[in-house]
Formats: C-alpha cells, sequence, structure tokens
C-alpha cells in the first residue's frame, strides 16, 4: 500500500516516514522542501509541492491509499494580524485541498495532525475528546476549522474517511519553540521557573507520535474519530524541568519568579519595546504558555486502538538530549 506523507521535512515528518517505511508502506512526500541529509533512505518517492495548490496535490495523491497531513503553518507567539490570512490559508485552505484531492483520487483514509490546543487552557480539570473546545490563538481556531473539514471527508462509499489526532505537546531530537528553548536555557543555567512549577502539561515523544499516526491510519475503528494522544500522563513543569535536567547532567534550579509580578514587569517591558519598533525578550504570552494548565485525557486512543506509548518522560527526554549532543545541538 502507498500512503503520502505532506510537511515531511517538518520536526515530526522524518520519524513518520520512518514508521511508515518499517510498517511496510511504500512512501511518498509532498513538502515545501528537500529533507536534510540521511532524513530518511532513498526509497522514499519525494515530491515538491504547496498543499494548497491543488493541482500539485492531485499529482501527489496519484495512486495513493492513505494520506497522513502533517503539513501546516505552526504556532508561534504573538502572531501578528497580518499573518490570520496566512494561516486560514495553508491551515483550513490546504487540508480542505488534500482532503478533495484524496477523495478524488479514491484514497481510503486521512489521518490529520491536530492539536490539543483546541482545548484551551485545562483550568484544573482533565479534558477528554468530548469537552467544549476554546481554541484561543489563529493557529488553534484554523487547526479546529481543519478538523472540520477532514472530519466531513467521506469516501467512494459515503463512509468516513478521516481520522484527526490532537497532539500533545511534542518533544524530540527536532523539537523547536518553546521546548527547545528550555532545554537550552537549563543546559546553560540560565532559566529561572516562574510560579509554583505545578501546573500539568501533556507530552509525546516524536517517536510515539509517528507509531499512532501510522497505527490510526489504516485502523478499521480510527475512521470517523478524533483522538488525544500523549504518554498518557499529566505532568508538572518541575516534573519536566527535573527530567530535562537530569538528562542534561544538570542540577535543577534554585530560585523561583512570582508569576504575577513577573509577568506585570514583562508586560511594561514588551508594550516599552513595541513603542520602539523593538521585540521584547519576554512576552505576557510567553509566560502564559508556561504556566497554563494543560491536562488531556488519552484514554481513548489506547482503548479503541491499542496505542502503548514507549516513551516515559524520563525515557524521552534523556534520548532527546543524547541526540542533541551528538547532532551538535547543545
Amino acid at each position: 500500500m502507498r500512503v503520502l506523507i505532506t510537511g515531511a521535512t517538518g520536526a515530526v515528518g522524518p520519524s513518520v516516514v520512518r514508521e511508515a517505511l518499517e510498517a511496510g508502506y511504500r512512501v511518498r512526500t509532498l513538502s515545501l522542501d528537500l529533507p536534510q541529509k540521511d532524513s530518511w533512505t532513498k526509497d522514499v518517492d519525494m515530491r515538491l509541492g504547496d498543499v494548497t495548490d491543488l493541482s500539485a496535490v492531485q499529482s501527489a495523491m496519484e495512486g495513493v491509499d492513505g494520506v497522513i497531513h502533517l503539513a501546516a503553518l505552526l504556532h508561534i507567539v504573538n502572531p501578528p494580524d497580518s499573518l490570520r490570512g496566512e494561516y486560514e490559508r495553508v491551515n483550513v485552505g490546504g487540508t480542505a485541498t488534500v482532503t478533495k484531492a484524496a477523495s478524488l483520487a479514491k484514497a481510503g483514509r486521512i489521518v490529520f495532525f491536530s492539536t490539543i490546543a483546541v482545548y484551551g487552557d485545562t483550568a484544573g480539570s482533565i479534558v477528554t475528546e468530548d469537552s467544549p473546545l476554546h481554541p484561543g490563538t489563529f493557529y488553534a481556531r484554523t487547526k479546529h476549522e481543519a478538523e472540520k473539514v477532514v472530519l466531513e471527508a467521506g469516501n467512494s462509499h459515503g463512509l468516513p474517511m478521516g481520522t484527526v489526532l490532537r497532539m500533545g505537546a511534542i518533544y524530540g531530537t527536532r523539537i523547536k519553540g518553546n521546548y527547545q528553548r528550555l532545554v537550552h536555557a537549563l543546559a546553560t543555567g540560565r532559566f529561572i521557573p516562574i510560579g509554583d512549577g505545578e501546573n500539568r502539561r501533556t507530552l509525546i515523544h516524536e517517536k510515539d507520535v509517528a507509531r499512532a499516526a501510522v497505527l490510526a491510519l489504516f485502523h478499521p475503528s480510527s475512521a470517523g474519530n478524533v483522538y488525544n494522544v500523549s504518554d498518557g500522563c499529566y505532568h508538572s513543569m518541575n516534573e519536566i524541568i527535573g527530567s530535562i535536567c537530569s538528562a542534561l547532567g544538570r542540577p535543577r534550579p534554585r530560585f523561583r519568579l512570582p508569576v504575577g509580578p513577573t509577568r506585570k514587569i514583562a508586560g511594561i517591558i514588551e508594550d516599552g519595546a513595541g513603542v520602539l519598533g523593538m521585540k521584547a525578550p519576554v512576552a505576557r504570552a510567553t509566560i502564559d504558555k508556561y504556566t497554563e494548565d494543560m491536562a488531556v485525557s488519552s484514554e481513548r486512543i489506547r482503548l479503541q486502538l491499542g496505542f502503548i506509548p514507549r516513551f516515559d518522560l524520563a525515557s524521552g527526554w534523556s534520548e532527546t538530549i543524547e541526540q542533541m549532543r551528538q547532532q551538535g545541538d547543545l
């Protein structure tokens, strides 16, 4: 069977490609750029193209049995309003294009990478796939809209063909964004935690992400369903920092900053930087993201699809840090 993977050269894409190959599928990719050297074997049929370009997507879709759709414009802190249209074009429009092409090509299944960010701050509760959604960013809102597109898609027999995977915060060798900055700050001893650190986070290692995607692709129970994907636990920021420090071989930070005053000072600096046309070193949104509570249950994918993650917090960060060092990223 042939599988098309969009966005295969991104942070998670290479792991998904390798997992699909190991599962015995023939793999074709569609990305804006070529992969880094040794990202995967030469057995992959690589295509260059934009997921919003219907002709490029239709060409890549020929002879495909299933699609894993990763391509997206990802979350950034405080995106300018000018990016709203780009988020909609790529995340919603691109998903609609991929879904349409898959339907026309009679591809049987689509697995769509979404995010637990669609739930918003869980505020002390534990949310499930049936909980109300409160997407608060361009990224989360467009992912929610794209989910609807995928779940409404039907195959030639009128049966649902889409599966939505709402990913926890993904970490691994190619991590970017907040967790990448956290690792580097802890590695250099320049990180001071904010708050008591008891707010919870929901994480998943990139290799487990790949396993979940390939498992869901042709599983008979997954079509038409939404699944949260995580390592099955809720980790406090204290536990995450402790695991990273242990993997780095460094002591945990000794001091803490209070949330309220720190956010107020950051806001003053952020506003002043804005007046001067500069970027503040720390934004309110960064502090809010760090201190938010995100406890999301992934019981459904375990019970319905039999997904069991291989990495817990300690083993996941140990492997991540080791590989980052081998690659010269630390």
